[in-house]
């Protein structure tokens, strides 16, 4: 018997990056691409490598074509910190596993390092393939603790739990990060909300922007714990922006929402300037010239934003298409878990 479990892409709509400090997010997921792992009982536990795995190439050139495309670091280390974490997991709870080994392996056709969530959807869906295969139960706000630590704790990556949340519960959540409840609960307080059909988003990416979200956290990180208060006032911003945008949804008052998400990428540029690069703020700037919304959906690389109707997504697409960039409707997912 194959298991297979799938885990898709994430767009933040409001309030990033504050989900990881303490704040209030809204995030989604979308079926447009995913993460597919597949996992069989066989006599040793082996990991199989996919495309991004490769180490064998036609020349120089596509060495570092392939570098700048996926780092230099794959998915198999997605795959060993998933399931070394997994098995933590379960002996610190005391769980007993069933002597068994198994294969996995992986695809993903979620863009590459560009504030989609793609390697949390690979440990994602690696973490529900081993919950099947062991037959272990774990509630989705469990679920997204465990592929934050799994990134944070195995891999050294910063994050927060905004991604992993949304895929877990894999519909659209509001997010409360309160500090004070996160501490008592360990959780945040998660509420699923929808995202009304006629609300017309679109995400947009450009693959040369490939670059891994260390580098914005890191810095935001520093200015946090130091106190330093135009970083503690914007966090306060982007959760009250979230909330707003949470309050829009529910009277369906869409007008209200394209500015919103633009003062969300406006604060960003306020307190993160220099670590936003030119071509990150030219996309943005791109996608408002033709009179729709835009702001990051994670922290640079990809976009989501309003549009006011097909006319405009139509030049929304000439534009950024003529520049290099990927436009596409999301279709967002609000079927709950996933396998």
């Amino acid at each position: 018997m194959i298991i297979r479990t799938i885990a898709y892409p994430r767009a933040a709509l409001i309030g990033n990056p504050s989900d990881g400090y303490f704040g209030k997010t809204i995030a989604f997921v979308f079926r447009n691409y995913c993460a597919e792992v597949q996992l069989y009982e066989t006599p040793e536990l082996e990991l199989l490598p996919a495309k991004r795995d490769n180490n064998v190439f036609h020349d120089i050139d596509a060495l570092s074509a392939d570098i700048e495309l996926y780092g230099y670091y794959g998915g198999i280390r997605l795959l060993k910190a998933a399931v070394k974490k997994f098995n933590d997991y379960c002996k610190l709870n005391s769980i007993r596993l069933a002597r068994k080994n198994f294969t996995m392996r992986y695809r993903s056709t979620i863009p590459n390092r560009l504030g989609l969530a793609g390697s949390s959807a690979i440990i994602t869906a690696a973490m529900r393939a081993l919950l099947a295969f062991y037959h272990v139960e774990l509630d989705p706000a469990r679920l997204a603790n465990l592929v934050l630590a799994t990134e944070t704790e195995e891999l050294n990556i910063p994050a927060g739990l905004q991604d992993r949340v949304a895929q877990a519960y894999n519909m659209p959540v509001f997010m409360d990060f309160d500090r004070d409840y996160m501490g008592e609960h360990g959780v945040g307080r998660y509420e699923a909300i929808e995202i009304p059909d006629d609300l017309k988003l679109y995400v947009a990416y450009r693959t040369d922007l490939a670059e891994g979200s260390e580098v914005l956290h890191s810095r935001l990180r520093d200015d946090f714990e130091a106190g330093v208060p135009q970083v503690i006032d914007a966090m306060h911003e982007w959760a009250q922006l979230t909330v707003e945008v949470k309050h829009a949804l529910g009277a369906r008052d869409f007008d209200r929402i394209p500015a919103l998400l633009n003062r969300n990428f406006d604060l960003r540029c306020e307190v993160c300037g220099s670590a936003i690069s030119a071509k990150n703020r030219r996309m943005v700037e791109l996608a408002r010239s033709t009179g729709a919304s835009a702001k990051f959906t994670g922290s640079g690389g990809a976009i989501i934003g309003t549009y006011a109707d097909e006319a405009m997504f139509r030049e929304l697409s000439r534009v950024l298409g003529a520049n290099r960039i990927d436009v596409i409707k999301p279709e967002i997912v609000s079927t709950g878990a996933a396998r």
